[in-house]
């Protein structure tokens, strides 16, 4: 049977990659007058289409977030960095946006759960843009996860990985946990820390947070409705690269961390 975005995938027993944070639905508030239900709906008229349209990720992602008149302010026209191989972009997590935000600036690949996979329209195109997928309830699945990880930053492409392994209402979130800087590691690849912040009205604005028991349906909906929303993104310098990833993992965060 596939499982929705609804569903819960399996009973709720701890994995290796599976944390939680202490943010829920009640994090959640809008910092602006909410859109009326016409344009609620002219806005998802948008993102159907552009979702299901053709062309480059990084194209439809940027028209998606058109269609969702959300604004992305960047300090940087990409993420990753000149080198013979891949980088590994690493940022923290809040929302389901953070992810076309990103690809805006610069397609590529992702570290996603595997849950994603199953996802109408967002699963397929995961998948078709090279998404490495992990089971956060397998411990066995973890070295190979890593494997398949380095060896696409060897080949040159870049990661996307929201290494906190799960959202948080506001930046910078939880601890970086280490396996996806060990890929980084072995493939003698760029590590790019990078930050993201929503606003609204120039506020900080937890609306667009996807967390704790809340549902892809409604989290998307309150987008639909948000008035004057921005995602703001930072991209750091590269994180030193030592050959440890604890201390790597330590870098990378405390960039995220740092002041805007």
């Amino acid at each position: 049977m596939l499982r929705t975005p609804l569903a819960t995938p399996r009973a709720a027993v701890p994995g290796p990659y599976q944390v939680s944070s202490p943010c829920d639905t009640g994090c959640v508030a809008h910092r602006a007058p909410k859109t009326g239900r016409l344009t609620a709906a002219r806005r998802l008229r948008g993102a159907a289409a552009a979702l299901t349209g053709t062309g480059p990720v990084g194209t439809r992602a940027a028209a998606l977030l058109e269609a969702l008149e959300v604004t992305v302010d960047t300090n940087a026209a990409r993420l990753s960095v000149p080198a013979e191989t891949g980088t590994l972009v690493v940022a923290n997590h809040i929302s389901w946006l953070d992810i076309p935000g990103l690809l805006a600036i610069e397609q590529t690949c992702q570290l996603a759960k595997a849950e994603i996979a199953q996802w109408p329209v967002i699963g397929e195109q995961a998948a078709r843009a090279g998404t490495v997928f992990i089971d956060r309830w397998s411990i066995r699945s973890l070295p190979d996860a890593v494997a398949r990880l380095a060896a696409t930053l060897r080949a040159g492409r870049s990661v996307l990985v929201f290494p906190a392994a799960t959202t948080w209402c506001r930046a910078p979130g939880g601890t970086f946990r280490r396996a996806a800087f060990q890929a980084a590691i072995e493939a003698g690849a760029p590590v790019r820390p990078v930050r993201i912040d929503y606003l609204q009205r120039g506020e900080p604005s937890t609306l667009p947070a996807y967390i704790g028991e809340d549902s892809l349906v409604r989290s998307v909906a309150r987008v639909l409705r948000a008035g004057e929303l921005t995602m703001r993104v930072r991209v750091r310098p590269e994180a030193p690269h030592h050959g440890e990833r604890r201390a790597l993992a330590a870098a990378a965060y405390e960039a995220v961390c740092a002041d805007v």
